[in-house]
């Protein structure tokens, strides 16, 4: 989603965000969409906090770098998945 301020274009990126708890407590974040995103928060707040920071950051750097931004696809469903293991 792009808007325009004055001579400064802002666009809005929207990425799916999974926190995973921690054993030693908080959570740690994953951002699919983008390899290598990865950040963590001692509470949920912090570690969303901490997903905004780190996708603007992740973004920032790719355009620095003259990369494309990957957009993530509408829709995704998230599912868990379990399977049997015959040992």
């Amino acid at each position: 989603m792009k808007f325009s301020m004055g001579q400064r274009q802002e666009t809005i990126y929207s990425y799916t965000v999974l926190f995973e708890p921690a054993e030693e407590g908080g959570y740690v974040v994953h951002v699919p969409s983008l390899p290598g995103c990865v950040t963590q928060g001692e509470t949920f707040e912090e570690a969303r906090a901490m997903a905004e920071d780190v996708i603007q950051l992740y973004i920032e750097t790719l355009k620095d770098s003259g990369d494309d931004v990957p957009v993530e696809r509408e829709n995704i469903i998230v599912s868990r998945v379990a399977t049997k293991i015959f040992a």
